[in-house]
Formats: C-alpha cells, structure tokens, sequence
C-alpha cells in the first residue's frame, strides 16, 4: 500500500465523489447498473460524472495507480469496483497514526 499516491488520489473532491458512488453503485447508477459481479462499467461512471471521457479516465487512472479501485477487463468492456480490503487496511493505518 503506497498511502502517499492514497491520499494523492483523495485530495480529489471527484475522486472521493466516484468512490461514494462506487460503494452503492445500485443506487448511484439506478438507471443503468447491472449487477455481473465486475463491478461499474466505465462508461456509466463517466455518463454520470458529465464530464469529458478524457478528464474521468484522468482521475479513474488516479484511483486505480493507488489500488483504491480494482479495475477488470471483460472483452471490450472495463468495470471498476473498490477495493475494499485496500480501504479498510488504508482506514486502519490512518486511525493508528494519526
């Protein structure tokens, strides 16, 4: 766990908002979310932010490089899910040093 590209990635008030999506993606993406046990597609996460695909895949790149997502390629498709394990293990550092 690198926590310096961490917290490098959650200075980003976007990239905490994808995170918060991302942990009830059923709700966050209502309209288009199916659950196939990969996680969010891409697609439906840049629709949702607004913004430019080259912009989201900026700051998906971001959490993805600190492994707070897990990112899975199933043909030409890419789903993003969090890593939760990362989180937890982030969180418990965290409250233990500071």
């Amino acid at each position: 766990m690198d926590a310096d590209l961490i917290h490098k990635a959650l200075a980003n008030p976007l990239r905490r908002e994808i995170l918060a999506w991302l942990k009830t993606p059923r709700e966050a993406f209502a309209a288009s979310y199916i659950d196939l046990g990969h996680g969010v597609p891409v697609g439906a996460i840049q629709q949702r932010s607004g913004l430019a695909q080259s912009t989201v895949s900026a700051h998906l790149a971001a959490l993805v490089d600190s492994g707070l997502l897990l990112c899975t390629r199933v043909g030409q498709w890419t789903f993003l899910a969090r890593n939760e394990a990362l989180i937890r293990a982030f969180a418990a550092q965290l409250h233990q040093q500071l």
